[in-house]
């Protein structure tokens, strides 16, 4: 099948509109609005690491993760004492075990995840995107949260981490890939008329 140059760049639109989730633009571009995205952290095997990238947030605040739905029982990099580039090692994980990362917020009681499911609001309190790595901090997947119940401000800035040896799944939302398949199915259309 030979596809012509307009439904070859239709094709690829179509792709970085699922998939744009992944620019290595930090802070969150879209500040005020929900993110949409839904993310999906595995381990690539070996020692995961997480790094320090900074905290906008007043309350008090730590980094926690889960393995597999189980608490690691690992916590730290509390945002008033943690230095940019202050690392925490949660150990060698297994290359396929699912991470669930989450801050404690000390001064409300609440856990936000970054499996929006485990939400007690129910709304997706991380953004994530690539890392290419600065002086301080390597290379690795940043991971940003929203630190207040029904989304607060929207920032995804509150508590910002990378994590090393962590490969991430962005989940488009029904809409996006209603688009994807829409793109994909208006291609093959295209093509098909073109045989005829």
């Amino acid at each position: 099948m030979k596809l012509s140059k307009t439904t070859l760049a239709a094709a690829l639109l179509a792709l970085s509109a699922a998939g744009s989730a992944f620019a290595d633009a930090t802070p969150y571009p879209s500040a005020g609005t929900q993110n949409p995205a839904t993310y999906s952290f595995t381990s690539n095997g070996g020692d995961v690491k997480a790094y320090f990238m900074g905290s906008t947030a007043s309350y008090n605040e730590s980094l926690g993760l889960l393995i597999d739905g189980v608490n690691s029982g690992i916590t730290g990099l509390q945002n008033h004492t943690a230095g940019v580039g202050d690392s925490l090692d949660f150990g060698s994980i297994a290359a396929g075990k699912t991470l669930t990362f989450f801050i404690n917020v000390a001064t409300t009681g609440d856990i936000f995840y970054s499996d929006k499911s485990l939400n007690s609001d129910g709304i997706n309190h991380v953004y994530s995107t690539s890392f290419s790595g600065s002086s301080t901090v390597p290379v690795g997947t940043y991971v940003a949260f929203e630190d207040l119940k029904g989304g607060g401000d929207l920032n995804y800035h509150d508590e910002t981490f990378v994590f090393t040896n962590v490969a991430t799944a962005a989940v488009p939302e029904p809409a996006n890939l209603a688009l994807l398949m829409g793109g994909l199915g208006l291609m093959g259309f295209v093509a098909r008329r073109r045989r005829n």
